[in-house]
């Protein structure tokens, strides 16, 4: 680590913080982590926050889930998966009660992305578009 060079060099932690754009105060944690610990200390452990509820099965089985479709699994009026419905997917598949945003990390983790359907009329007839923009729309715009 770099800082942890700089730090043994002798240089001083402002300097180091403008060099390597952080706070002092994390460069100070360091120097007192480096010195109690050494460079072991330093090592990342990960990403912080709760582990995820769910095993690495329950994770597949969602995926596997979400690709059937809401409709499967009786949200057929739209079929779109909301963050709401997903919460209960989950809680159907495994009793584990997510929240909205605890749902939207989780699908994010998947490879999931949020997506806006387009504003689309179900029987749109792309031929009588057609046909009326040849038309009709010559004739008002005129």
């Amino acid at each position: 680590m770099l800082a942890a060079d700089w730090l043994e060099q002798g240089r001083r932690p402002p300097g180091i913080a403008r060099e390597l754009r952080v706070s002092e105060v994390s460069v100070y944690r360091w120097r007192r982590i480096l010195r109690t610990e050494g460079r072991r200390g330093l090592v990342s452990r990960g990403p912080s926050g709760p582990d995820c509820l769910l095993s690495q099965g329950e994770v597949d089985r969602l995926g596997r889930a979400l690709d059937a479709g809401p409709e499967t699994w009786g949200w057929d009026e739209d079929r779109r998966w909301t963050l709401a419905r997903v919460a209960e997917l989950i809680r159907r598949l495994s009793g584990h009660e997510y929240t909205l945003r605890g749902v939207s990390k989780l699908l994010h983790r998947m490879g999931y992305s949020p997506q806006v359907p387009a504003r689309r009329a179900d029987r749109r007839d792309e031929r009588a578009i057609a046909d009326w923009r040849q038309e009709s729309w010559t004739r008002v715009k005129g």
